[in-house]
Order: structure tokens, then sequence, then C-alpha cells
């Protein structure tokens, strides 16, 4: 993909931001878009569907936060990456961007080459796997879709925001094993993002809450795990394990 193909879109309340934003990445060839709060940036955003968006937290009518989580509700944003601007020790601030959904952050005084090299470097890393194959995993009553970012219990879809899912789509890609936390915070953080201590903590009760807390196990000190039952099997093999045991029950 060109970089005039690449949408972005900068929400900042502060004009003199704005145009240091617009400016620099217009340079680099992006097609940029700007919107000076939350409330704008979610309706912008609806028009464009933008491949990146640029946010700013504290803003007025609605925050960065309010506006993130509002679009990872939204099934058409599930590919879009957030990156906030955070002011130099917002330790609160960035905990609550990832548990909203945000994919990294740069910190304020915006540094026009700084941002230019993180914007690269994550739309870089988003293209890695453009053209996902079509990935069905499904245990029982669990289903989920990694193309279609779907997750379905009891055949009831459930919706999660893109770093839930991307937990919850790593945790079952290898059923019964445990994931470190240092692997989890790589794989669906990234190896050069800092997050706070509970991040995956706060996810992973998310996910219990609204999956099922039967399908996760934690290991003290170490990480987590999806979790297999015997009522948790794929249709297929739990009936051949059932097949199995009924033709040794004949013997």
């Amino acid at each position: 993909m060109k970089n005039s193909e690449i949408k972005i879109l900068c929400v900042d309340d502060e004009p003199d931001i704005l145009e240091i934003l617009k400016y620099n990445l217009s340079n680099e060839g992006y097609d940029v878009s700007t919107a000076k709060d939350g409330k704008k940036a979610v309706e912008i955003a609806k028009g464009i569907v933008p491949n990146l968006i640029i946010m700013d937290i504290m803003m007025p009518n609605m925050d960065g936060i309010q506006a993130c989580e509002l679009l990872r509700l939204d099934e058409m944003f599930n590919d879009t990456i957030v990156m906030f601007l955070t002011a130099r020790g917002e330790d609160y601030s960035h905990i609550a961007a990832y548990e909203v959904g945000a994919d990294d952050y740069v910190q304020k005084p915006v540094k026009p080459k700084i941002l230019v090299s993180k914007v690269k470097g994550i739309l870089r890393r988003s293209k890695k796997n453009p053209e996902k194959e079509i990935e069905e995993i499904q245990f029982g009553n669990f289903k989920i879709n990694r193309d279609k970012y779907k997750v379905y219990v009891d055949d009831k879809s459930i919706s999660l925001p893109k770093k839930e899912f991307e937990l919850l789509s790593l945790l079952c890609s290898k059923p019964d094993k445990v994931f470190k936390r240092e692997k989890i915070m790589e794989k669906v953080w990234g190896e050069k993002v800092i997050v706070g201590d509970r991040t995956i903590d706060v996810h992973i009760r998310k996910l219990r809450g609204k999956i099922g807390d039967k399908y996760f196990k934690t290991i003290k000190g170490v990480g987590y795990k999806f979790i297999i039952e015997e009522w948790n099997f794929p249709l297929k093999f739990y009936q051949a394990h059932k097949l199995l045991e009924h033709l040794f029950s004949l013997t």
C-alpha cells in the first residue's frame, strides 16, 4: 500500500499540535485528516475509516479515552490503529489508554522525527499479515474467527475491543499452553510498548466477564492459559474420543 493510500486521522484540541502533525505526516505522503475533539473524531472516522488515528487524551466534549472506547465497539475499526498523545509521566493515562484498546502512544511535546518514525514502524508491523487466511477455531460451544474478529459462545456473538480479541486469539492458538506474561506483552502490545503491570490482568478479567471464567486459568507468577476440558473439545475430536471409548468398552 502506498503512503498516499494510508489514511491518518489526527485529533487534538490544540491547533499548533494539529498543524505540526498534519504538516509532517503530509510531507511523508499520507492522506491526513484532523479533528479538534473526540466527538468530531468519531464522526470523521466513520466517514473515512482511517488506517491510523493519532489522538490526544485530554480534550473537550469527548476525551480520547471515550472516543477510543466507542471506536473499538464498532467492527469497522477492527484494523484501525490508535496511537495516543500523552504528557510525560501520565502512567494512569497510559494504562487507561491500553485498557480501551490503544496500540501505542507518543509523549508530548511532540518531536516530529520521533513521531514519523513511530508511525512508519507501527504501520509496517500492521502490514506483516495484511491478508490473513480465514481461520476459525471451535471448542464445543465456543468459536472464534480470527479473520472476521468474531467470537461466539452458545451461538451468541460477543463484541470485543481489539486488544481483548488479540489476547484471546493468542491464548486460543495453543490451548492448554501457558503463555508467559512477557510473551503475551510482546505478541499483543509489541516489544517496544511499555504498559502497566496490571494491564494483562485487567484484560483477562474483562474476558472472563464476557466469555466465561471456565475458559481461563491463571498460573501465578507465570502467566495464563486457555483451558480445554472434555466438554470443550472441538466436536470432531470429541466424537472420535467417544468412539474410541466405546470400541474399547466392547473388547
